[in-house]
């Protein structure tokens, strides 16, 4: 699978500006507790402001006057300020927290349900560990960013205005001069600033492409070991974890470039100050105090500057995120209700119809299938027939609307199923797939899945005509937990709990992808007998490439070239299509069943 990752952010500041808005409709419920947070923040950096201001006061008055008196009261301030300073500090962690993590997990379950919701066809393309990296990692960089970042970043930038507006006032040609060494560090922090985000960037699609890569290596584990190809998965993961070291000690060089300029501006512009003040402090035009609360004042600064080049680091890093969790967000989907849909009376079972059904895959240019003219009576079981490749899954994905028509349409009983409601639809047909997917929970919930209302009786019916009793052997019965894929089941048990999960509460519309090629012969035939009733009460669309579910059906349909070539009972087209039969004459079995 191919990843359309987009291209890193634009380098500018509007193009991270932009990124970052995408947090707002996140943040907007949690407004007040944001503010909360910045307005601690804020109140605090001004808390600490206050000190250098009394300990210059100190210095002027009751030391300069031998006042022991007089530092009773200003220590008491300064005390006062300290206090304050602290419970602030505790105001905007606790806010902080709050409201931080509320947004992450409205991030996160907003983009959950995106994922569910977007189609098959966006998921054909993207990798899983690309998914992945964004719904896990880039949204805990963004909250990262949230709870202490943006508030930090906004603080710092006001303390260091609030701080440089003080200095000019206490003695103005030094509070000039440490304002212009700012302007070279500004020029040099701009440029910095935009290698670093492309690298950013590169780093977190390489993330994605290292998770895709730990997660296929695990779920494929049997077949590497099988394979005893340890080493070729292994290289391979280790040639993509070398690329992604590489990137972040890129990344790293780049940070370390703009923390070590950060660290060293304010040592230099220190020097000036104090050579400069004792100058002005010789000079008259200071005094000892004045001196004093300037130097304080300049080191409440220090923070403040060195923390801004790792921050606006840390706001590329989340601009990159909030860009690559957008790439999701945006993702068109393409299979939804229309405007104004409603539930549609459908009959049980129903009548399936194709009425020039054609599908082209996005991207491609030749269909896969192309003027698809089949109907399937209510009660009636139908087999499709065909050649590897010749897009007999993709037709039925179509009976779901897993996949959209791209020309024709589709219908039941008469109605387009694109003008049904996509709950009433996936209500009314279920769907058995070859490659049987049962998630990590119990039995009974996986059984349940499609019908969480189903009885002790139905969910009992529906493993008899699977043949699935041996559910009742597992440890807790319906209530043991399948691992992850349902692993620790054998092939076929897995397809007969997934077959039992299509014919549970017996749907109008049954649609079954080779459901039973994993099952022993003798298991076949007791599942086949079983599914005889079930098919007798329902309409059914049944991919064969077993000569026993070929004659489950009342007839076949030959899908070849991407359309039906032939319609009719199996016997008919073994005798009158020479296509059916040169498709068939590699299973004598079949062949030779008379009708």
């Amino acid at each position: 699978m191919n990843d359309p990752a987009s291209q890193p952010l634009p380098a500018d500041g509007r193009g991270r500006l932009s990124a970052l808005l995408r947090l707002w409709p996140f943040a907007r419920p949690y407004r007040g507790m944001i503010a909360l947070t910045f307005g601690g923040a804020l109140l605090a950096t001004l808390a600490q402001l206050a000190v250098p201001l009394i300990t210059a006061a100190i210095v002027d008055g009751p030391i300069a006057a031998h006042d022991r008196a007089g530092l009773i009261p200003l220590i008491g301030l300064a005390l006062v300020f300290g206090i304050a300073e602290a419970a602030l500090f505790f105001l905007r962690r606790w806010a902080m927290n709050k409201s931080c993590l509320q947004i992450e997990r409205d991030l996160r379950d907003t983009l959950y349900a995106r994922l569910q919701r977007l189609p098959v066809a966006f998921h054909d393309r993207w990798a899983s560990g690309q998914l992945l990296s964004r719904a896990t990692t880039d949204v805990s960089t963004v909250r990262r960013f949230v709870g202490f970042g943006a508030v930090f970043l906004a603080v710092n930038l006001v303390t260091c205005v609030v701080v440089l507006a003080l200095l000019l006032v206490r003695y103005w040609p030094l509070g000039l001069a440490v304002l212009l060494t700012t302007v070279p560090l500004s020029g040099l922090a701009l440029r910095w600033e935009r290698r670093y985000n492309v690298q950013a960037r590169s780093v977190q699609d390489q993330q994605g492409e290292l998770t895709t890569d730990v997660e296929e290596a695990v779920q494929g584990i049997r077949v590497v070991k099988s394979l005893g190809r340890s080493g070729l998965v292994f290289d391979r993961y280790d040639a993509k974890a070398t690329r992604l070291r590489t990137l972040q000690l890129k990344k790293v060089r780049t940070l370390a470039l703009l923390w070590c300029v950060f660290e060293l501006h304010p040592q230099l512009t220190l020097a000036m100050i104090l050579v400069g003040g004792a100058v002005a402090v010789h000079a008259g035009a200071l005094t000892v105090g004045g001196l004093v609360g300037f130097v304080a004042l300049f080191t409440v600064l220090l923070w403040p500057i060195l923390s801004l080049g790792f921050l606006f680091a840390f706001a590329q890093e989340a601009a990159s995120a909030c860009d690559r969790i957008g790439e999701l967000l945006d993702a068109p989907i393409t299979v939804t209700d229309r405007p104004g849909v409603r539930p549609a009376s459908l009959g049980s079972p129903a009548r399936l119809r194709f009425e020039g059904a054609g599908f082209t895959y996005p991207g491609s240019t030749s269909p896969v299938l192309d003027g698809i003219d089949l109907e399937i009576a209510p009660g009636e079981t139908v087999a499709l027939v065909g050649a590897t490749g010749s897009g007999k899954t993709t037709l039925t994905a179509l009976v779901g609307r897993l996949y959209d028509v791209t020309a024709g349409r589709v219908t039941l009983d008469g109605v387009d199923i694109r003008d049904l409601p996509l709950t009433q639809l996936r209500s009314v047909v279920a769907a058995a797939f070859e490659d049987a997917t049962l998630f990590s929970m119990s039995v009974r919930e996986n059984l349940t899945l499609g019908r969480p209302d189903a009885s002790e009786a139905d969910v009992e019916e529906a493993l008899r005509v699977a043949q699935a009793e041996f559910v009742h052997d597992l440890p807790w019965g319906l209530a043991t937990r399948i691992g992850e894929q349902g692993l620790s089941l054998s092939g076929g048990q897995r397809q007969r709990l997934a077959l039992a999960r299509a014919v549970l509460g017996r749907p109008s519309v049954l649609v079954l992808d080779d459901p039973l090629s994993a099952l022993d012969v003798h298991t076949e035939k007791l599942v086949e007998r079983a599914l005889r009733e079930v098919l007798a009460g329902t309409t059914a669309l049944v991919v064969a490439h077993r000569p026993s579910t070929v004659l489950l059906a009342d007839r076949v349909a030959l899908l070849a070239g991407g359309r039906i070539a032939a319609v009719g009972r199996h016997t008919d087209l073994l005798a009158d299509v020479p296509a059916y039969r040169n498709l068939l004459a590699q299973d004598s079995e079949l062949a030779e069943v008379p009708s």
